[in-house]
């Protein structure tokens, strides 16, 4: 693997046979070596959960379902290592204590159901079509609430740690960036997550009602996919709603920011759900070649496959992403007319990246957000300091992870002809 510094174009040629740093391999084998303690069982989870917080009250119960589900899927994934394991088990353990906390919050603060939300701004594209520096640069304008990493992860505080300074839940998230960072020194080139403020997206809030296509990204689990789509997600996005309320409760926005940021992947496939959730809603829908997505997804996946499989299987990964990214632009063709014309765009990357003040500009001017000289100047500077490419680059190649780029012409051609008829530049990162 060519790896000469961040200015280098790197091949991710160890997708298939992983290599880690000194330190990697040694956090990977205390992994495993504490497997044993750390099972995918519910009621395992569930009574860790509550001993490690004091609290026992979940919720309404109807998560159990899916949760098992999702548990039986990662046991009987065919790869899953037993690092892997142990990466799932903590997972999983911290979302039951987030839903511990949430129904905590929400018995002793009540009105928190009752609280506005203002119609929330909504990056709706595929994964790799620049909506994570497009989420950056429209946060940096200072017109948002949103939703850091740290916040993602742990979002609300621990018995006795509220209002406690420097942020626990924050040092924790740094701490943990840095390990990712050392064992995955490359994920950053694909998608930057430079620390705990980086701003995240909202799915890490679904997740703690285990719902979400979040789950298929971290490894193989045909059996979570099928449950998830044969499911309406309506309840799940009203969860999500009501978590956005408290975290506003908590911890409101800057002066001038109030209506939420928010961007998935996954509002894809759910446009006409998310319409129904957040009414007057702006939703920007992003777009790009669809040979490109597939090939740089699927090569994401693949590399942070090492973190839960052994051994990796990237040509298979290949096959499963190009077909989970056909069945969503199926679902986008499908509903994209369930968004009010007024309140929904469609922005290809090639014209975000040509000019991306301008995209700004436009992107707040449907939500009714003034572009003042503020929101210019922070905007700006965000974009002096993220030059495409600035930490460097992958070179995405299908054939490292089993696609055919023929093939996948040939199967996205009637997404290309509604939403791409012109031809788009080079590709640049995120």
């Amino acid at each position: 693997m060519n790896d000469g510094g961040f200015s280098a174009l790197v091949v991710l040629d160890d997708l298939a046979a992983p290599r880690f740093s000194p330190g990697a391999a040694e956090l990977l084998a205390l992994m495993d070596s504490v497997a044993d303690a750390c099972p995918l069982d519910s009621a395992a989870l569930h009574a860790q959960a509550s001993a490690e917080l004091g609290l026992g009250d979940f919720g309404p119960r109807d998560y159990e379902e899916r949760l098992e589900v999702l548990l039986a899927a990662y046991r009987d994934a065919p790869r899953l290592s037993r690092a892997g394991r142990v990466n799932l088990h903590a997972q999983f353990l911290q979302l039951l204590k987030n839903r511990l906390l949430f129904t905590d919050l929400l018995r002793r603060e009540p009105g928190i159901a009752g609280i506005e939300l203002a119609p929330p701004v909504v990056i709706a594209g595929l994964p790799r079509t620049g909506t994570t520096h497009l989420l950056q640069l429209l946060a940096a304008t200072g017109r948002f609430r949103t939703l850091p990493y740290w916040e993602g992860l742990e979002p609300f505080p621990l018995p006795g740690e509220a209002g406690v300074v420097p942020e626990p839940r924050r040092e924790r998230t740094q701490a943990a960036v840095a390990l990712m960072n050392d064992a995955m020194p490359h994920f950053a080139r694909m998608h930057e997550m430079a620390d705990a403020d980086h701003v995240h997206e909202e799915i890490a809030l679904l997740a703690s009602d285990f719902s979400t296509m979040y789950f298929e990204t971290l490894t193989e689990v045909p059996a979570w996919q099928e449950y998830y789509a044969g499911h309406d997600q309506a309840p799940h996005y009203r969860y999500l709603r009501l978590h956005l309320q408290a975290l506003q409760h908590l911890r409101p926005g800057p002066a001038g920011a109030g209506r939420w940021l928010l961007k998935s992947p996954q509002h894809l496939e759910q446009l006409p759900v998310l319409a129904e959730t957040f009414p007057g809603a702006t939703v920007v829908i992003t777009h790009r070649d669809p040979v490109h997505v597939v090939t740089s997804m699927a090569t994401m996946v693949a590399y942070t496959d090492r973190m839960f499989s052994d051994p990796t299987d990237p040509a298979g990964t290949g096959r499963r992403w190009a077909a989970r990214i056909e069945r969503m632009l199926d679902a986008l063709q499908r509903d994209r007319s369930a968004l009010p014309p007024d309140r929904a765009v469609d922005l290809p990357f090639a014209d975000l990246m040509a000019d991306q003040l301008g995209a700004v500009e436009r992107i707040l001017a449907m939500a009714g957000e003034r572009f003042d000289a503020a929101a210019r100047s922070g905007a700006e500077a965000y974009l002096a300091g993220h030059a495409a490419g600035h930490l460097g680059r992958v070179d995405y190649r299908p054939e490292l992870v089993g696609l055919d780029p023929d093939d996948l012409r040939r199967r996205f051609a009637s997404y290309e002809r509604r939403f791409l008829p012109s031809e788009e530049p080079l590709p640049v990162d995120n």
